[in-house]
């Protein structure tokens, strides 16, 4: 029997397992383990059944570094595997396929450790009941914690000697998590949170900020736009206020520190997904499409509110990369890029980082030209200093605890290109064209190592945002190439990844090879992040193309997820449908982390689309997403600032910008260039065209069908709290007015 490689190519070397049959990278990436690997469904929960065993479920994802270690250390091991084989019906999901199944079983793991993480390693009872698990365990014992060979036998030990004891431990954890995601009708005299939810989350993010290096926390460092996202927003409700500079303040330190910290990859673009210290040094290397979208989105608005070129290059950086190495060429994005690749084409093991960092020696023999003008000054020289590459390398111990970087150099800028010029008494222009032609060098250079793995599933609800981020910076910045992107990723989707006749998104597809894509024979249903996510990148995008058939996309896809996923019971939306009878329990996200809880963007989608539309419904279920997490909201709302933001939008109003003229017209654009420097979080933007058929046919309000051109010249109606402005024609006339909205 042949067996799979992790791009479906043939291969004679091991057997197959039945995750060869899939089209998940990270299930086929375990195709030719020794251990009998089952996907998540129906058969493998029968044979469970069948056979009277536990299920052992192992949750991971492609680019997860410490998934391939347990695979290297036990999944590969032909004894451990003979041991998961002989008690178990062992069962592999991809979280980023299934994340409701992640979410329901690491919520049990959260609950009995206090921590949780990828690999996760759950053992289920054949009714899929949760009974005890972990996340990474080492091969044998070791600093007082049990090998994964222990726990194995000890498990299978206590299920068949003392198996009541088991399912009463199962079921009792089981009933306390169903009670903690019960649901209680709301009270008809309940109301929304106040805005002081906001001030309180400004002052629980200000105390766990990093003043000298920006994040909010000390290390791992993650991001976390959807922080930055909050305080831009806090900042414009009051920006000369000293709590307004502080939110702005943050943001923008936060912002540059990235920019210029190892997490940011300086040769090849984009960012990774967090630092392993709290100097944004060192990064875990893997690259996610969803962060890349969210920061796209925090250096535009960056960019808007400051005017600052660093952070337009930074918007620049980042769709070069997306664009370029995460886009399928029918228009999707893929998932990410691994942390781990072989350190040269002879190399018989991955190290982490290898692709990424470079040796003292490396810099002086790629860059030892001489700077003209200069005696004894080569491009080596400027470039190490400006990028803190040392001889004996420049990562330390704590930042690298198994030696996989010693004597290499993670590229970081401590200062800036003014500092350097000044070291080396050049002009900033010299300084700043000497370092442009290194990193090309070093990006040429870099291009013939051995790539990291890249998982080439292209995800929905990770594509909406980055569709969202390249409409906004497209707007932003007037910049066509960038909506372009936006534009046929938004068309891939409709047309591979949402079935028209049952009028439901997809969670995934994947590349086939040779331009095409394919699906999993039984295709996995979306999520409710797949429509509130795709939902905000379709009015994102509205507003870049001012095209009335993404409003209508997005409008459709709300009334699908309002039938889908609303509880009618308690308010905001469940991650999953109803239907499936594999998911034990139907929970919610409620936490704005690495991405915005699916339920904070929805809340938002909401208000928007009530704006658009004047469709009271929207307004009303906005109300009642707020209402179900009051106490969130009240206790720690620095767990929701995207809902926190939402709540804000709620209590203030949006700000409704109607331009009623033709869309490509000189005075429509001159306009529209005004709205686009004007931050303003709260904004919607809406196009009248009398003259356009298709575009009055979704104008359906009477307040915006008797908006009317002056003196047949492009004219802006600006509308917030339910009162609309007098109509203006001049650019100044509008910049007023927008400046005074919050």
């Amino acid at each position: 029997m042949t067996s799979t490689t992790v791009k479906g190519e043939p291969s004679e070397s091991k057997t197959q397992n039945k995750l060869a049959f899939e089209k998940s990278p990270y299930l086929l990436q375990h195709a030719t383990n020794p251990v009998h690997w089952f996907p998540w469904g129906d058969e493998a929960i029968e044979k469970a059944r069948r056979e009277d065993k536990l299920i052992f479920l192992s949750v991971g994802y492609s680019t997860c570094h410490w998934c391939h270690v347990m695979e290297r250390e036990s999944f590969e091991n032909p004894e451990i595997a003979r041991v998961m084989n002989q008690f178990f019906v062992n069962v592999k999901v991809d979280r980023e396929e299934r994340p409701d199944i992640d979410k329901i079983y690491m919520t049990f793991i959260q609950a009995i450790s206090g921590h949780g993480g990828w690999p996760m390693s759950v053992f289920l009872t054949p009714e899929l009941t949760p009974v005890t698990g972990g996340t990474y365990f080492p091969p044998v014992d070791k600093y007082g914690q049990p090998g994964f060979k222990t726990v194995l036998t000890t498990v299978a030990h206590k299920w068949i000697e003392s198996r009541s004891d088991v399912l009463n431990s199962g079921n009792r954890i089981l009933e306390v998590l169903k009670r903690s995601v019960g649901v209680e009708s709301l009270h008809k005299e309940a109301a929304e949170p106040s805005v002081d939810c906001g001030l309180n989350c400004v002052q629980q993010l200000a105390g766990s900020y990093d003043n000298e290096f920006g994040g909010f926390t000390d290390a791992p460092k993650f991001p976390q736009p959807v922080n930055l996202n909050f305080l831009f927003h806090a900042y414009s409700r009051d920006p000369s206020s000293e709590s307004g500079k502080e939110c702005l303040n943050m943001c923008l330190t936060t912002l540059t520190k990235m920019a210029n910290g190892g997490i940011h990859d300086h040769i090849g673009q984009g960012f990774s997904r967090y630092s392993v210290d709290g100097k944004w040094h060192v990064p875990h290397f893997e690259k996610m499409l969803y962060d890349q979208a969210q920061l796209l989105r925090s250096y535009a608005d960056a960019f808007v509110i400051t005017k600052d070129t660093i952070f337009a290059d930074i918007v620049d950086d980042i769709v070069t990369y997306v664009t370029r190495d995460l886009r399928h060429q029918a228009g999707g994005f893929y998932n990410a890029e691994d942390a781990d690749s072989l350190p040269s084409h002879d190399s018989r093991e991955k190290k982490e980082g290898a692709f990424y960092v470079w040796t003292y020696g490396d810099i002086k023999s790629l860059l030892g030209k001489p700077i003209p003008g200069k005696k004894d000054l080569e491009l080596s020289d400027l470039f190490a200093f400006h990028y803190n590459v040392k001889p004996e390398g420049n990562v330390g111990h704590l930042q690298d605890p198994h030696g996989e970087l010693k004597g290499q150099n993670v590229l970081i800028v401590y200062g800036s290109l003014a500092e350097t010029a000044e070291h080396f008494d050049l002009s900033f222009e010299d300084v700043n064209k000497y370092l442009q032609k290194a990193r090309e060098i070093l990006y040429q250079v870099r291009l013939k190592r051995p790539r990291p793995h890249l998982d080439d599933k292209i995800v929905t609800s990770w594509n909406g945002l980055i569709i969202s981020g390249l409409s906004r910076a497209g707007f932003a910045f007037n910049n066509k190439n960038y909506i372009e992107f936006a534009v046929k990723a938004a068309a891939f989707v409709e047309r591979y990844l949402f079935d028209a006749e049952k009028g439901l998104l997809l969670r995934s597809c994947y590349n086939g090879g040779g331009g095409t894509i394919t699906q999993t024979s039984v295709p996995i249903n979306g999520f409710h992040g797949d429509y509130s996510f795709m939902v905000q990148g379709l009015l994102d995008l509205y507003e870049a193309t001012l095209d009335t058939h993404w409003l209508e996309f997005a409008e459709k896809l709300q009334d699908i997820q309002d039938n889908l996923f609303w509880d009618p019971v308690a308010g905001g939306y469940f991650a999953t449908t109803e239907e499936d009878r594999t998911a034990i329990l139907r929970l919610k996200d409620d936490h704005d982390g690495a991405e915005p809880s699916s339920n904070s963007i929805a809340c938002k989608n909401l208000l928007r689309l009530n704006a658009y539309l004047d469709h009271a419904e929207f307004n009303d279920k906005s109300s009642k997403i707020l209402i179900a997490s009051r106490e969130s909201l009240t206790r720690v709302p620095a767990a929701l600032p995207e809902l926190v933001s939402a709540l804000l939008h709620y209590h203030d109003s949006m700000t409704q910008i109607y331009v009623v003229g033709k869309k490509d017209a000189a005075d429509t654009t001159l306009l529209l260039n005004v709205i686009r420097e004007k931050f303003v979080p709260g904004r919607v933007l809406l196009l009248v065209d009398h003259q356009d058929p298709e575009n009055i046919l979704f104008c359906k309000s009477k307040v915006i069908l008797n908006m009317k051109s002056l003196n047949n010249r492009a004219t802006v109606y600006v509308c917030h709290r339910h009162v609309c402005s007098l109509p203006v024609t001049e650019p100044d006339q509008l910049a007023r007015l927008l400046d005074a909205k919050p």
